[in-house]
């Protein structure tokens, strides 16, 4: 026992190491680990043992580090995902798996999954999917959907597993037959066909393996995600660097008072500095959009929403660890707060902000023909009132980074989704030049969209400001849930009409968007919605109006859909109503009116190619007419548990609503002969990496593996615009294709080779093979420019759209991409559980550019989407951390059939379209559509939880009952067939 009161003398082994130190009592094995010993492939998602993504093996069990004493390691082995992947062969195994599968994507949770994972294979050599579930159940995962993990861990301990060489996982070219055997098995013959339709174009120069589009190759930076050495925001600090702990309302609406900050730090070493808003240099003001621009870095007299920043002390580290947040010399004055939108637009409720009167921060609108005529006249309209939930965007990353000065400018290294953005609007805040702000962005552990806003970024830059010193911070995840953007409550009413013959006529929707104390992008939101409500149908006569309302709740923002997902429900709901009250299939239902080439949108705009709804809806009928005939053999057992088959819709317009969306891309070839691609379209998980690189290296004609990556950065990468809006693929692939031809052309007219050549990146040397004839540029005798390249090239995307008329008439988007999904759910009656138990999506991307990503981004939004339909309801000041607020778990996902339909879009690059929004918008209609089938009741409000669908089925029977003249729960005759 050491000498001082409290603090044990603790020895271990770690990754087969002896460790010898002295720890405080009660100290967290994860701190010890990440913090004294420099293990920072261990991650703290939580530091509360619900997310798992801190577990290690000690003495070969796995534990959450977080919830560990260190003292409980005393004379034990300790294993990190760093130590298992350099000398486990069953890790080693699950490495090469995961890389295969797409088992990794953002990466902040893969360490977790692969140490619970090697612990598994030690015991079981060939688990089941079942045995895997319930193995790796403990670790949560927001990205992949979890179907990805479960085959590859299947995969790794089969009896004959692919061999792959785990030293190779990060080359491309190395990974043998991984992606043609994943095409091969998931959609037949797909793969050869994209060979030979490019063999024409090409010459056959690329074997299969060298990425080219419509190839499944692993990400490019897989093996950081696999090993652990994947940087993230809270794993990049020097560590001399200060601490800080922010102060914030504990109230949804406050009138608060600072006290003597001056004194109260004279009793407490260490603290090094008190930031308020009136050590703000600049503007104290931010917002995504510059235009509602209204979110103070510290509120100034009174907090809008519980969460809200109203102070932040910077110190040493050890100091404010032990800060005691309740001394902190602050009086509260709890004002009358709104926490709904009923109460935010009553006549007596206050304004939250001055020009916004009835708290209406804007308006949006869509309409074509006249809705109201054609409602009169159709031969059955439908009517209903819809309900969504603040939801969590819950990715395992909390917050995270680090500031410092560098030769007198200002650095922020933090996880965001928009580099170029953080500067625009720290920039202000800071009084500096963007010049003089410089923005790194590190590995992102999931975003989702809640990344895109300004976080901790402006408290580190004030802080580093005023000290001059480094400082960091990781947000808790309380603080992170509590004071970062939910996605948008929704309350939408719509009417929908429909001839007899099962034709649509006319449409009328109205929404209100929650969007909280503070704009973010509440004004996208509330202008995409009416854009998107109509569905992927023709629908002459409609109207669409949306607004979004503040209220004292956290602000809510960007989030997988930009509302698009809570219409979809209104809308695709009803659009079953109108099939079942019709007698029609409700498939060919949505097939009878859906979107062509050639048909205008409700925007008025046509499009001559690539419309692909019909496609999907087509490509979902052999599954919808089997799992519909299988629904009515398990249902004939009349028990408490009834099948249901549901379908929906969905589509997005990639990219910025009728605004300029630019993405450019910089690349070129170094006198050595390294080929270099500045990506500065940042990776949340997505893949933009890799497919980015392999729409490059295809334009360029050159292996990908043969292409080096400088990652984002803004002071290396020009700006790729935000990870947002599904464009990057469509956007910054653009831009990599324009570079990539860019740069072939100057390569070729060096010896004025043919444009079928074969251009082979060489040693300081360049060879073209011009048919027979085969040239060698020496790269050494060409100049170089101030970046080292002897050959640069640098080019800008703007996808070509026309502004909205105050009808919304114009072009919003210069793509959409499409999704159909079907829903296979069992309702217990008796308790009201819903359990997906699969899942079938089919998505038009236009083209593939790689099939791999496009499963894993299917499966991620088919998660979300499940969680939003069944649990997922975020209540500030009750739901602030992952054991209350609940997200899909492991078993809670069902088997996921990805479909991937493929009709080129005229502007995508090589055809291809965006994906990531799409995957999530018709998922949770099509569960409610399911639900509906099963038990014949709607479900109108989301989360369908147990105690929503009992009052549903209550409801219902209290209405049988009367109709039948008899007291509810009376013993009835026989029931009937449900839907």
């Amino acid at each position: 026992m050491d000498k001082r009161v409290g603090i044990d003398r603790v020895a271990f082994r770690l990754n087969g190491r002896a460790v010898d130190l002295r720890a405080g009592g009660g100290e967290r094995l994860s701190r010890v680990l990440r913090e004294r010993l420099g293990a920072r492939d261990v991650k703290v998602g939580c530091d509360a043992g619900d997310c798992g993504a801190c577990t290690v093996l000690v003495d070969g069990a796995p534990v959450c580090a977080c919830l560990m004493p260190v003292q409980q390691a005393a004379g034990r082995r300790v294993e990190t995902v760093a130590g298992l992947v350099a000398e486990d062969p069953s890790a080693q195994r699950l490495v090469a798996s995961f890389a295969d599968h797409g088992a990794a994507q953002c990466g902040v949770c893969t360490p977790g999954m692969l140490v619970s994972a090697t612990a598994l294979l030690r015991e079981e050599t060939a688990p089941d999917a079942d045995a895997v579930a319930d193995a790796l159940g403990g670790v949560l995962c927001r990205c992949t959907g979890y179907r990805k993990i479960i085959d590859a861990v299947v995969h790794a301990g089969s009896p004959e597993p692919t061999p792959t060489p785990a030293a190779d996982y990060g080359d491309c070219g190395d990974w043998g037959d991984g992606g043609n055997r994943h095409d091969r098995r998931d959609r037949g013959d797909r793969g050869d066909r994209v060979d030979r339709r490019e063999s024409d174009d090409w010459g056959g120069r690329h074997d299969r393996r060298d990425g080219r589009p419509g190839t499944s190759i692993p990400r490019l930076d897989a093996r950081a995600k696999l090993d652990g050495t994947e940087r993230f925001g809270d794993d990049v600090a020097p560590a001399d660097a200060l601490a800080l702990r922010i102060v914030r309302s504990p109230h949804h609406r406050a009138a608060f008072a600072l006290g003597d900050i001056a004194a109260w730090r004279a009793h407490r070493p260490g603290i090094v500095a008190v930031l308020s808003a009136a050590d703000i240099p600049g503007i104290n003001r931010f917002g995504v959009i510059p235009p509602f621009a209204d979110q103070p870095v510290f509120a100034e007299s009174e907090a809008r929403f519980r969460g809200e920043a109203v102070a932040a002390v910077v110190g040493e580290p050890a100091a404010i660890e032990a800060l005691d947040e309740a001394s902190f010399p602050v009086a509260w004055t709890p004002l009358p707060e709104t926490l709904t939108m009923d109460q935010a637009t009553a006549p007596e409720a206050a304004d939250l902000h001055p020009g916004r009167a009835g708290n209406v921060m804007c308006r949006g609108r869509v309409a074509c023909g006249d809705a109201d005529a054609a409602l009169r006249a159709a031969d059955l309209v439908v009517e209903g009132r819809f309900a969504t939930a603040f939801v969590e965007h819950a990715y395992i990353e909390p917050e995270a980074g680090f500031a410092r000065l560098v030769d007198g400018r200002l650095e922020v290294h933090a996880c965001t989704q928009a580099p170029v953005m953080d500067r625009e609007c720290l920039a202000p805040i800071l009084a500096l030049d963007e010049a003089a702000v410089r923005i790194v962005p590190t590995g992102v552990g999931g975003g989702f969209g809640s990344k895109l806003d300004l976080s901790i970024q402006p408290f580190l830059a004030l802080a580093t400001l005023k000290t001059g010193r480094p400082v960091r911070h990781a947000y808790g995840r309380q603080e992170s849930m509590q004071s970062t953007t939910k996605r948008h409550p929704g309350d939408m009413r719509v009417r929908i009409g429909a001839t007899r013959d099962g034709r649509l006529s006319g449409m009328a929707f109205e929404g209100r968007f929650n969007t909280g104390a503070y704009a973010s992008w509440g004004p996208t939101v509330a202008n995409r919605v009416p854009v998107h409500a109509s569905g992927p149908y023709r629908l002459a006569d409609y109207r669409a109006e949306a607004m979004g309302i503040h209220t004292h709740c956290p602000p809510s923002g960007a989030f997988r859909g930009f509302g698009v997902p809570q219409a979809a429900i209104a809308q695709e709901s009803l659009f079953d109503e109108l099939a079942e009250r019709l007698g029609h299939d409700r498939l060919a239902f949505r097939l009878r009116n859906a979107l062509d080439n050639g048909v205008p949108t409700v925007c008025g705009q046509v499009f001559d190619q690539g419309v692909g709804i019909r496609a999907c809806l087509t490509t979902l009928q052999p599954a919808w007419a089997a799992e519909c005939a299988a629904a009515t053999a398990f249902n004939r057992a009349r028990g408490t548990l009834r099948r249901g088959v549901g379908v929906a819709s969905g589509w997005y317009g990639c990219g910025n609503t009728s605004l300029p969306n630019p993405s450019t891309i910089k690349a070129g070839i170094r006198a050595d002969g390294t080929v270099v691609l500045h990506q500065g379209a940042v990776d949340i998980g997505q893949g933009s990496n890799t497919v980015i690189a392999q729409i490059f290296a295809h334009a360029l004609g050159v292996p990908v593996g043969a292409v080096a990556l400088l990652g984002a950065d803004t002071d290396i990468t020009p700006d790729a615009g935000k990870t947002s809006a599904s464009r990057q693929t469509f956007v910054s692939g653009n831009a990599a294709r324009l570079s990539g031809e860019s740069l072939r052309r100057q390569v070729l007219k060096l010896v004025n080779a043919a444009e079928t050549s074969v251009i082979e990146p060489g040693a300081g040397v360049l060879c073209i093979r011009d048919g027979a004839r085969r040239h060698a540029v020496e790269l050494a005798r060409l100049s170089a420019d101030g970046d080292g390249y002897v050959l640069a090239a640098c080019e800008t995307y703007d996808p070509p759209t026309r502004p909205l008329d105050a009808d919304g008439q114009g072009a919003p988007y210069a793509q959409f991409g499409y999704a159909a999904h079907l829903a296979v759910v069992e309702v217990d009656r008796a308790l009201g559980t819903t359990r997906v138990v699969k899942l079938v999506a089919a998505h038009d991307v236009g083209r593939a550019i790689n099939p791999l990503l496009v499963e894993g981004q299917v499966h991620g939004g088919v998660a979300q989407g499940l969680g939003m339909a069944l649990m997922e309801e975020y209540l500030p000041g009750r739901t602030e951390n992952l054991q209350d607020y609940l997200i899909p778990t492991m078993g809670d996902v069902p088997p996921i059939e990805t479909l991937i339909v493929e009709e080129a879009d005229a502007h995508g690059p090589y055809g291809a379209k965006g994906l990531g929004e799409h995957a999530l918008i018709p998922t949770a209609p099509a569960i409610l559509n399911a639900i509906k089938h099963a038990i014949g009741v709607r479900i109108t409000q989301v989360p369908a939880t147990p105690a929503r669908v009992r009052a549903a089925l209550r409801r219902q029977e209290h209405e049988q009952a009367q109709a039948q003249g008899r007291e509810p729960g009376q013993q009835r005759g026989q029931e009937g067939e449900d839907g």
